[in-house]
């Protein structure tokens, strides 16, 4: 197929690319920022450039992961996420129907998922942990996850009213900057990271099969709404105990964990306050992230010579 990739410079797009051209696809990455991976230096919020290059390059499918993300709102107005993440989508959304594009992909975030509420709870001393499915409604509490939302509507909306297959994937973190979440104890980036990945994580290789995945199974699907973290061994009988004693939790699904963290010298979370359940990716979309806690343990086993 050829492939119009938005975001082709990022750190998703970056990683997606090769894969996919590797699977013989044609891919025409367009992005503000010039790099190896993208054909086209520009911005989505360019309505004639996105028409043009979505007609003249004859697009069969759009991957659409390019956007304004929740670190530039410290040096963007609401009116630039708005030009970016509802005009530029709206754009390609636009020229796909135009072209006659089969397939759209569009990468959402599960950062939509929480609330003014809900943050609240997590740092006012929340009873249990959120437990975080598709079927909630949505209020976002930033400018960022106003236009991602604003977005997936423009997605339902242009299924409903042109047909076009849409599958909008909400990614938990997969970028490689530090993690702002605070939390009472010091921890070493991997730590953080490899924590996470029992509740709000995947690597950015998962991240691009997502994608993949979501781009086969775009016409048979016709509209759906995934989130696309790593499998969480926890159930939502634990989200009291997860606020409580999360580390009590992980060594119920996991008694080597103790051991190996204390040898590694990392720690884990005192208390986890949300888990984004992956489950409907699992059954709708036939898609369970590669890489998950298990691996992180396996990989300090073998570094502790105890595999």
């Amino acid at each position: 197929m050829r492939i119009l990739l938005t975001g082709s410079s990022g750190w998703l797009g970056s990683a997606l690319a090769p894969r996919l051209r590797a699977l013989g696809h044609d891919v025409i990455g367009l992005d503000p920022i010039a790099s190896a991976k993208t054909l086209i230096v520009g911005s989505i919020a360019d309505r004639d450039l996105v028409m043009q290059v979505v007609s003249e390059n004859r697009i069969e499918a759009i991957i659409h992961s390019g956007a304004l993300h929740k670190p530039n709102i410290e040096n963007h107005g609401n009116s630039d996420f708005v030009a970016t993440n509802v005009q530029g989508t709206l754009n390609l959304l636009d020229a796909a129907v135009a072209s006659g594009v089969q397939r759209f992909v569009f990468t959402s975030t599960t950062s939509l998922m929480i609330s003014q509420a809900i943050r609240a709870g997590f740092t006012g001393g929340a009873r249990k942990a959120a437990w975080l499915t598709e079927e909630m409604s949505p209020e976002p509490r930033n400018i960022y996850g106003v236009t991602k939302l604003s977005a997936e509507h423009l997605c339902r909306l242009y299924h409903i009213e042109h047909g076009l297959p849409v599958i909008v994937l909400r990614t938990a973190r997969f970028f490689p900057e530090a993690d702002d979440m605070a939390h009472a104890i010091e921890q070493s980036d991997a730590n953080t990271k490899a924590n996470e990945l029992l509740f709000r994580r995947l690597t950015v290789e998962d991240a691009a099969a997502a994608h993949i995945a979501a781009l086969e199974k775009a016409p048979q699907l016709g509209f759906d709404i995934f989130i696309v973290s790593a499998a969480t061994p926890f159930q939502p009988d634990d989200c009291e105990a997860l606020i409580a004693d999360a580390p009590s939790v992980v060594a119920r699904y996991f008694p080597e964990f103790p051991a190996l963290y204390a040898k590694k010298g990392w720690t884990m979370f005192s208390s986890i306050d949300r888990v984004y359940d992956a489950a409907r990716a699992r059954e709708r979309l036939g898609f369970v992230c590669k890489t998950s806690f298990a691996d992180v343990l396996a990989a300090l086993a073998a570094e502790a010579g105890t595999a």
